[in-house]
């Protein structure tokens, strides 16, 4: 007698893009997803229990491109802060990661990470792949609150980008480590 063996295979981490902006340079809606991906992954790889969203398998996220406008009444309305900003993370809450999977939103302000770019030296897509990992990495609980934390973070940050060929977005460029 022969038994069946079934495999569960994980569903796959989903990643919606939306557009309400697409100058200055915006990536292609693969190269945002295989920055989430793996900022997931990596996440996922190194969560330790009763850190927040490891309760349930979160199955993805929504990353919306947006002007500065729409970027500044965002940041005003959510952290007080009246000015455009690179990236915005919005978790997804407890009954929505239960139900739908859902790890949150991103909102990118495609004005601010081009001037950013230009202003650090970096090229634009390193530039957009550390805004996408760092996003991902916030809904996923992690933060820079306090300096263990902000070393946490970056660290990870930097081992998921290094994997994509970019270098560390934390070191100056043309300093004498760079």
């Amino acid at each position: 007698m022969t038994q069946a063996v079934t495999t569960t295979r994980a569903a796959p981490f989903r990643v919606e893009t939306q557009f309400a902006a697409r100058r200055p340079w915006v990536p292609s809606v693969a190269a945002l997803r295989r920055w989430a991906v793996a900022a997931h992954r990596a996440a996922k790889a190194c969560r330790r229990p009763g850190r927040r969203g490891s309760e349930a398998e979160a199955g993805g996220l929504c990353i919306r491109v947006v002007g500065a406008a729409a970027s500044r009444r965002l940041n005003r309305e959510y952290r007080g802060k009246d000015q455009p900003t690179n990236v915005l993370s919005f978790p997804a809450s407890p009954v929505e990661r239960e139900l739908a999977g859902s790890l949150g939103d991103l909102a990118i302000c495609a004005a601010v990470v081009a001037d950013e770019a230009r202003e650090q030296g970096k090229a634009p897509p390193a530039h957009w792949a550390h805004m996408v990992v760092h996003g991902v990495l916030h809904l996923q609980g992690y933060d820079h609150e306090s300096a263990r934390d902000a070393r946490r973070m970056e660290g990870l940050e930097v081992e998921i980008l290094r994997g994509f060929g970019y270098q560390d977005p934390y070191r100056l460029v043309g300093s004498p480590n760079s």
